[in-house]
């Protein structure tokens, strides 16, 4: 019988603000460093906070459609999804969410659902710019899901269980259990299909700012706009409490989180600030080359090992 607790919900929604807000700050400070990378002085780092207010504030009287503004609405709902359904504090009796056995297959079906649902909203649109971020969206979820259902195919493989609070517990005891030192060929692709998920460069191929208008976004303004700017904030910071959490040992307290998130998504960032962006077609070229066979030598290794 699973033991619900009303109150838990208070204590998610809780979670909710904290990582909205550590989304935000992260952003801002992201920013502000590829600008200094650039020789550029950059935005204020609570820039963020600004443009939100700001959108939220707008309205408009366009119409597209049903489906159109439902398509930020199911963004967001992925990156909640995410993020309400994975454990945030190992040994915490209120910071669990709502994991539960299995937990991690539903993980998986939240983080397509997002693009999905942004993919129909944005083709109602009807901006050609529009339709071109969604192809390619489309296109590079599908090659960057790969390598992440292979990782997780293999988690499951090592620890015998789908649920995000159990692998967490079997890497408690030191640095020597994490995933990361058990199964160093699984946390490299898990880390590889983490930058194909986050959509930064070289892999930034939907919003593409110096061939279109930033895709989808096109066609989104005012509130829509803000809704898809909160996911932004929070979709990224739940994928990262989940790679945490399989690969990193998890976290104890909020300090420890804050921590590991903002090493784990300053990867992405560095590699981002490195290279270049990559075409469509090499960076879907670039999963299937390298991603995908890594991910059948790690899956033969561990069914071998574990």
């Amino acid at each position: 019988m699973i033991d619900f607790q009303p109150v838990k919900i208070l204590y998610a929604l809780f979670s909710i603000f904290i990582i909205f807000n550590i989304g935000l700050l992260i952003q801002g400070i992201v920013r502000k460093i590829g600008a200094r990378v650039g020789k550029r002085y950059g935005i204020r780092f609570y820039q963020p906070y600004i443009d939100l207010i700001k959108n939220y504030s707008l309205r408009t009287s366009i119409t597209h459609g049903i489906m159109f503004y439902l398509g930020p609405v199911f963004r967001l709902t992925g990156g909640l999804g995410v993020f309400l359904f994975i454990p945030i504090i190992f040994g915490s009796v209120y910071f669990q969410n709502f994991s539960f056995s299995g937990d991690i297959i539903l993980v998986l079906y939240f983080i397509f659902f997002g693009a999905l649902g942004m993919a129909l909203g944005a083709g109602e649109g009807g901006h050609p710019y529009s339709a071109i971020g969604v192809s390619r969206g489309l296109a590079q979820v599908t090659a960057a899901e790969i390598p992440l259902v292979i990782a997780i195919m293999g988690i499951a493989i090592q620890y015998q269980t789908f649920s995000v609070s159990e692998i967490v517990a079997a890497q408690q005891g030191g640095i020597a259990n994490w995933t990361m030192i058990t199964n160093p060929l699984l946390t490299i692709l898990g880390m590889v299909a983490y930058l194909g998920s986050m959509m930064r460069s070289p892999f930034d191929v939907v919003l593409a700012p110096q061939e279109i208008p930033i895709g989808p976004p096109t066609e989104y303004h005012s509130t829509f706009l803000g809704i898809l700017q909160t996911n932004r904030s929070i979709f990224p910071m739940a994928k990262t409490v989940l790679f945490v959490n399989i690969f990193f040992g998890g976290a104890t307290n909020w300090f420890i989180l804050i921590i590991k998130i903002f090493l784990i998504y300053m990867w992405s960032v560095f590699v981002a600030v490195v290279f270049p962006r990559f075409r469509v077609d090499q960076s879907i070229r670039w999963f299937y080359k390298y991603a995908l066979p890594l991910g059948a030598v790690v899956i033969f290794i561990t069914t071998l090992l574990f």
